[in-house]
């Protein structure tokens, strides 16, 4: 079996949705498959998507310590040389990398073969595969003008945008409250805490849940086996553990979101032109990425940060209804900034490789 692309990148939702929204864009023209780790979240994502996939082994790229430093290099190892040998077999004229720590071996396996790559940076700051990475990528692309800065050899780079799912615009905002079972007689207050969930953000909300439904109806995203079932009854509150076919439906009925600072979650937001609060990833559980995504753009005037490590419930309930009522400030200077979706350029961009 020969492929035209394969696709790579993995660890989060975020390494893998802006993936989707080009295979869709591609898949009439073009054949792929998708290199991925065994028990990754890209694996269930790509399921219902009918897209060839194969598992590598790969290890984390962690800054911190951890006896799974010494481990996971040899893991790295090994996945290079199960893609060098999918690569071989697959010969695909390109590899499109996502980041992420299981798109490492494939970029380099890629460039072991000379296979074209073209990376794709969503974040301000890169991530730590995409640094490593860089030497051996034909083009990366950068998600914003100020990305640029942290690469040295300008002549690969490229800002892009971020891909987004076309059905992320064809939302129906009854369908959603439909769907969750709230009347509309209300605002609606949209929570997305990651695809992990955000045990923070859901404490957050549920310690003052009361008051959260006086104001708003409250569409709550909270990860994989994060429901409370305590609050199954609570009126105007619906949870659920994760949505992807039924997510531009609740983002069109959203008149808040509250949300973690993911590049490519932050992203659908900006497109979308929804006001919003960021509750970005500390330094304590990240490289601090989020942060910079949520300040950048609170710097802006698009939307309003606050710190996990001084949140309150009464204090996001506040800025809930300061936002709320201030929107069409927000929305206004979220329009001056003209986000798009990227999945055409990609396109395009891809093809003209291709076509080398």
């Amino acid at each position: 079996m020969s492929v035209d692309i394969v696709f790579t990148g993995g660890g989060t939702a975020g390494h893998v949705t802006p993936n989707l929204a080009l295979m869709e864009g591609l898949e009439n023209k073009y054949t792929f498959a998708y290199l991925g780790a065994k028990n990754g979240i890209e694996a269930t994502m790509l399921a219902p998507k009918k897209v060839t996939f194969y598992a590598i082994r790969s290890g984390k790229l962690r800054r911190y310590f951890s006896f799974r430093n010494f481990v996971d290099p040899f893991n790295v190892l090994i996945g290079i040389v199960q893609a060098y040998y999918r690569l071989l077999r697959l010969k695909p004229k390109l590899v499109f990398s996502k980041g992420g720590f299981v798109a490492l071996p494939v970029v380099i396996a890629a460039w072991c073969h000379r296979i074209p790559i073209i990376a794709h940076e969503s974040d301000l700051s890169p991530g730590l595969a995409n640094r490593i990475s860089y030497p051996f990528v034909t083009k990366i692309c950068v998600t914003f003008q100020k990305g640029k800065e942290y690469f040295k050899n300008q002549d690969k780079l490229v800002v892009t945008g971020t891909p987004i799912r076309p059905e992320l615009f064809t939302g129906d905002k009854q369908l959603g409250l439909k769907i969750a079972g709230l009347s509309g007689k209300k605002p609606c207050l949209l929570i997305m805490g990651g695809s992990q969930g955000s045990a923070v953000i859901n404490d957050c909300i549920r310690e003052h849940l009361k008051g959260f439904c006086e104001r708003f109806h409250v569409l709550h995203i909270c990860g994989k086996g994060k429901c409370d079932a305590r609050f199954e009854k609570q009126k105007d509150y619906f949870q659920l553990e994760y949505a992807f076919d039924d997510l531009p439906h609740f983002l069109a009925a959203a008149d808040l979101v509250i949300s973690r600072a993911g590049a490519n979650a932050l992203y659908e937001i900006l497109a979308l032109k929804k006001p919003h609060i960021l509750i970005p990833l500390s330094k304590r559980s990240s490289r601090g990425d989020q942060i910079a995504n949520a300040f950048y753009f609170e710097d802006k005037g698009s939307g309003v940060v606050l710190t996990e490590e001084k949140l309150t419930s009464k204090q996001l309930l506040a800025t809930s209804e300061m936002v709320y009522e201030s929107r069409a400030n927000y929305v206004n200077c979220i329009k001056t900034l003209n986000i798009e979706s990227a999945t055409p350029v990609l396109i395009s961009l891809i093809e003209e490789v291709l076509a080398v």
